[in-house]
């Protein structure tokens, strides 16, 4: 089955690509199915059923606390009217341990919380990131890389800010809300019904400023996210935009962009830092009903002074749970946004890597049989190819840029699967073979240089399952011209390269990634433009060491500089996915078909 991708088509040679990542991706404001992820989402929260329970215990003594302190306090200033100053004492002694009983389960509360939402998104992040390094390459080819790094930074998070605040802010208002509205009943019937009006238009007024402002904020977020793009694609390409003197362009654009989120951002705060005035009117208008209606009830002997302090509290309590319930509402529905998406990459096919093992050591034998390939169906990249490539030879695949070189190089190593045809590595069928072995059997060299953020010597010995000792390297570093580099260094293989060796040179950097497929010495070896980033004197000691290390190796080599492959045992022309032309340097020229006017085209310096 075909790992073909049903999203945008990444261009053929995306697998070798590097550049800067895409910025920011809005997350939904609401999942698609959320009930569903809810469902989900709780296994996890259940697995961690302890530190559950110990949120819900300390929001359960907080909110008790909470509730009671106010009816203490009722009945300690009814005990001084009476003149009971016993009682007094015993009521202010009560409400000061409710006060430390309430800071005492905020704070445990907060704690585990933090705990809870770490443990989770540690699991959420690990299985996630395990899912990624098992994606066909036709998945990751056909989403943006700033998308994936999204879903494990940015919808990560908001799900460990719920956890940690939003879930304890949940519990505590439902049973605050519940705990109170009891309380206020139990003391006042009328008096609760009073202080249930400004509730009502507590809610609505509440309603009406999140949509609000929820349709700034993210207005906010894109934009800020198109600004971060902009200057990210501006840093990174400064060479180019200073080369073409385009820094006025650059800068009005920059401005353009900067002066609408300003714009929108006055918006934006301007209606949040509204609703502090607006929830404090409200809630002195509940002040201000709570008590006239109670000194007109007090006077009525139905209630006392004590009850009308309470109430006072009360009422306070019964907005505030309210309110945190409306701002939480949109975070929690951002949370499960992110856990859908998430789940999402979780639950995408991984590569069958079951089959077979090819031997320790291979032939290096292969053939391509009337291979047909397209990335998206019905554009066709590769028609009808088929080459076979004895053991031990070498083989160059020149042709102009989109002719399908990249791909047949894609195809080998089961980046993607064929739609018709056959490749075969000493006569097995690459598709019934484990990836780890076919990929364990063949060492590449990519026309963009991948570095690791580690020691040099990480570094070089990348591909290998083992530790590599110092003459393995040594002679490693000695073919591929990288010994005097590494001598150079200040900690020479034990120095460290920062930001996948950045202050590194292009030559430098290439150099590591040949003498890393020299130390895997594979049966198989894949050099895509390899010394494409190298001066024409490094190139020839490149090429001297190339033959050593071909030698009784099967080499495939991408070449534009048609210089490298002059020795090649064959070179095969390829234009729009077919064979044109095959033969070796001299007989190709000779023929003066396409490969003549590739030289001819290079040779005069218009490059291909």
């Amino acid at each position: 089955m075909s790992n073909r991708n049903t999203g945008t088509p990444a261009s053929p040679s995306s697998v070798f690509r590097r550049g800067p990542g895409a910025g920011f991706v809005a997350v939904p404001e609401k999942a698609r199915n959320e009930a569903e992820t809810l469902k989900r989402f709780s296994g996890y929260l259940v697995s961690e059923k302890w530190s559950l329970v110990a949120m819900l215990v300390c929001v359960l003594i907080s909110a008790v606390a909470a509730v009671a302190a106010p009816a203490f306090q009722s009945e300690a200033i009814d005990a001084i009217v009476r003149g009971e100053y016993d009682s007094l004492y015993v009521c202010l002694l009560l409400m000061l341990v409710m006060f430390i009983l309430l800071s005492a389960a905020s704070y445990l509360q907060g704690c585990v919380g933090a705990g809870l939402s770490r443990k989770i998104i540690t699991r959420l992040r690990t299985g996630l990131f395990d899912r990624i390094l098992r994606l066909p390459i036709g998945y990751v080819d056909g989403h943006s890389r700033g998308d994936l790094i999204s879903r494990m930074t940015n919808d990560a998070d908001n799900i460990a800010n719920t956890i940690s605040m939003s879930l304890g802010t949940l519990f505590n208002g439902v049973l605050t809300l519940i705990a109170t509205l009891s309380m206020m009943l139990w003391f006042s019937i009328p008096l609760t019904l009073c202080a249930c009006v400004t509730i009502v238009l507590t809610l609505a007024v509440t309603r009406i400023m999140t949509v609000y402002m929820r349709r700034y904020f993210v207005k906010r977020q894109e934009l800020l996210g198109e600004l971060n793009g902009r200057v990210e694609e501006t840093v990174t390409n400064y060479r180019t935009v200073a080369a073409y003197n385009l820094q006025a362009e650059a800068l009005k654009s920059f401005e353009e962009t900067s002066n609408s989120l300003r714009k929108t951002g006055i918006i934006a705060e301007i209606i949040g830092n509204m609703m502090g005035p607006v929830m404090n009117t409200l809630n002195n208008l509940t002040f201000l009903i709570v008590a006239v209606c109670g000194g007109y009830l007090a006077l009525k002997g139905s209630i006392s002074v004590g009850v009308i302090s309470a109430f006072i509290i009360y009422s306070r309590q019964l907005s505030r749970p309210i309110n945190e319930l409306a701002q939480i509402y949109s975070q929690i529905q951002t949370a499960l946004a992110g856990a859908e998406r998430i789940f999402g990459v979780m639950d995408e096919k991984s590569e069958d890597e079951t089959g077979e093992n090819l031997p320790a050591e291979i032939r290096g034998e292969i053939e391509f049989r009337d291979v047909n390939f397209s990335y998206v169906e019905g554009e066709p990249v590769i028609r009808d190819f088929s080459l076979k490539i004895e053991a031990g030879k070498k083989i160059a695949l020149v042709g102009a840029t989109g002719s399908g070189k990249t791909t047949i190089i894609n195809l080998l190593l089961r980046f993607y699967d064929v739609d018709s045809g056959v490749i075969t590595v000493d006569g097995h069928d690459i598709r019934g073979l484990s990836l780890k072995s076919l990929r364990d059997s063949i060492g590449i060299v990519l026309q963009d240089t991948v570095l690791f953020s580690g020691t040099v010597k990480s570094n070089l010995a990348y591909a290998l399952d083992r530790e590599p000792d110092e003459r393995e390297i040594g002679m490693a570093a000695e073919l591929s011209n990288t010994d005097t580099i590494i001598e150079q260094l200040p900690e020479g293989l034990d120095t460290r390269l920062d930001e996948a060796g950045a202050r590194l040179s292009a030559g430098q950097r290439q150099l590591f990634a040949i003498c890393r497929a020299f130390l895997s010495y594979p049966g198989i070896l894949i050099l895509d433009e390899a010394t494409s980033s190298v001066d024409t004197r490094t190139e020839q000691h490149i090429q001297e060491a190339m033959v050593s290390l071909l030698k009784n190796r099967t080499g495939l080599i991408i070449a534009h500089r048609l210089s490298t492959i002059r020795d090649a045992d064959e070179i095969i022309v390829m234009e729009q996915g077919r064979i044109v032309e095959r033969g070796n340097h001299r007989d190709l020229l000779a023929a003066r078909g396409k490969y003549y006017e590739l030289y001819q085209t290079q040779y005069s310096g218009l490059g291909t």
